[in-house]
């Protein structure tokens, strides 16, 4: 399928088309899901990156030199996270891109109050993430993530690939059945850039007022929004 058939296509038909991919895809590998994206969506396909790793960045860049990799920069990253993304810009066969909210920290401060991600994290992190993410999408038919299905219960059904509703976009996600153990034995045959502070206690990365370290024994994902009823940003829900 060429660009131009996918320009042609309803929502109804990308839809059937991520929903077979799914299932045709459930046993294949991260590289010939992305394989498949590439050679189905070409530049109307990219990756999406937290810059906690470059894993997906790097398989995408094996199936399309290139790819556009989408970065939101929320204005609240650990220096490590920017650092992240800056050498991943230097180093790969990516085109990378970076989001910004409508405002700085400083605007939503002054309409909304100090510290908003405080007193609402949901408003702050649709304010920072999830606008500039969908407005980011806007020229794109698929996105890829680097979603894992042992991360947490609620991304334990994640397809390989599926249709993103909120969006109505198909979403890629070519590591979903990969543990951390295979991330750690990819990362090191490979020699990826990985965010700094995964070897300083922070295991899941996020904005720097809303991430802290997490215990021995905690899980990988205890230390986003820790004590408040919030385990996603809202970007995959």
């Amino acid at each position: 399928m060429t660009a131009t058939q996918i320009d042609e296509r309803t929502a109804e038909d990308l839809k059937a088309l991520a929903e077979q991919a799914g299932r045709d895809l459930e046993e294949a590998s991260p590289l010939e899901i992305l394989q498949w994206a590439t050679d189905t969506f070409g530049k109307q396909f990219c990756v999406t990156s937290s810059m906690e790793d470059a894993v997906v960045a790097h398989l995408a860049a094996r199936a399309m030199p290139g790819v556009d990799v989408v970065f939101l920069d929320t204005g609240y990253h650990f220096p490590e996270t920017i650092g992240t993304r800056d050498a991943v810009a230097e180093v790969m066969d990516v085109n990378v891109i970076t989001l910004t909210p409508r405002q700085s920290v400083a605007e939503q401060d002054a309409e909304y109050g100090p510290a908003l991600h405080e007193r609402d994290p949901d408003l702050c992190c649709a304010l920072r993430k999830v606008k500039p993410l969908e407005q980011g999408l806007s020229s794109y038919a698929a996105w890829a993530t680097g979603l894992r299905r042992d991360e947490s219960p609620t991304r334990a059904n994640t397809p390989v690939v599926g249709w993103d509703e909120k969006r109505q976009k198909v979403k890629v996600s070519p590591i979903a059945r990969w543990t951390q153990d295979d991330v750690d034995a990819y990362v090191a045959e490979h020699g990826v850039i990985t965010n700094l502070l995964l070897m300083d206690g922070y295991p899941s990365i996020g904005c720097a007022p809303c991430t802290r370290r997490v215990a021995e024994g905690e899980d990988a994902r205890a230390g986003r929004w820790a004590g408040r009823n919030k385990t996603e940003c809202g970007l995959h829900g």
